[in-house]
């Protein structure tokens, strides 16, 4: 798994984009990466998933402890995800209806800065 973190703009979240497996394996670097994050200041983060091709319930886990931590820090966390695999495990699990799902980072930046 590969990770890369951008600023879109000084205003916007940091946007975290991520290829490859999400899995058992690489999931923590993952959290660790939305964790860093969070303590250096962002309340509000994307979360890129275009580039993934596996998504894992460890991975499932460490979105939603991203997740709970930008709403403790007054924030949200936003993901960017077309691909129909990954959306149907969000769907299959429930939680399309608990993360704000986005096509393209635009639309999750637009989304979070509503």
């Amino acid at each position: 798994m590969e990770l890369s973190v951008s600023h879109p703009n000084d205003n916007g979240a940091p946007v975290v984009a991520v290829h490859g497996e999400v899995d058992v394996y690489s999931a923590p670097a993952l959290k660790e990466q939305l964790t860093q994050l969070l303590q250096s200041g962002a309340n509000s983060v994307v979360v890129d998933l275009s580039g993934v091709a596996f998504l894992d319930s460890t991975g499932l886990g460490a979105l939603v402890e991203a997740r709970a931590a930008t709403i403790d820090a007054g924030g949200s966390l936003a993901l960017v995800c077309s691909h129909e695999r990954i959306l149907k495990l969000f769907t299959i699990t429930g939680l399309d209806g608990v993360f704000a799902i986005r096509p393209t980072v635009e639309a999750a930046l637009e989304a979070l800065s509503a």
